[in-house]
């Protein structure tokens, strides 16, 4: 599994939105490193740990700006995030509970999770948020 890189193609317009971006990002490679190189069990849970919690973190200061700035898709960008997040732990769960090393599976479905958003949500409310700012 390939490292996702952080490019143009990834921002959102909004520089400290981009910063908790690349921060995820910068996570999700360690996972998946460590992923690659069978570390312990332990050391998996602590990092799918810090990527929860970063992105829980992440998401609440997205939702900030919407609220300082009057976003109209604020519901609908809330409601996304409770549903990432919510898979994000289902997901957690998967992995910490099977008897067997992380399969790339879940390695894919953890980058699908965190460059969807970027791609479709965040763009959408950069755009909203490069103007309002």
């Amino acid at each position: 599994m390939k490292d996702i890189v952080w490019s143009k193609i990834l921002s959102v317009g909004v520089d400290e939105i981009d910063e908790d971006h690349r921060k995820l990002v910068s996570i999700f490679n360690m996972l998946n490193h460590a992923v690659a190189e069978e570390e312990s069990p332990d050391y998996l849970e602590a990092i799918l740990n810090e990527l929860i919690n970063c992105t829980a973190w992440h998401f609440s200061h997205e939702e900030r700006l919407m609220l300082k700035h009057r976003y109209d898709g604020i519901d609908e960008h809330k409601a996304e995030h409770q549903d990432l997040i919510k898979t994000a732990k289902e997901l957690q769960q998967q992995i910490l509970q099977a008897d067997k090393a992380v399969a790339e599976e879940n390695i894919v479905a953890l980058e699908r999770w965190l460059t969807e958003h970027i791609f479709t949500t965040d763009l959408r409310l950069g755009s909203y948020l490069a103007q309002a700012m």
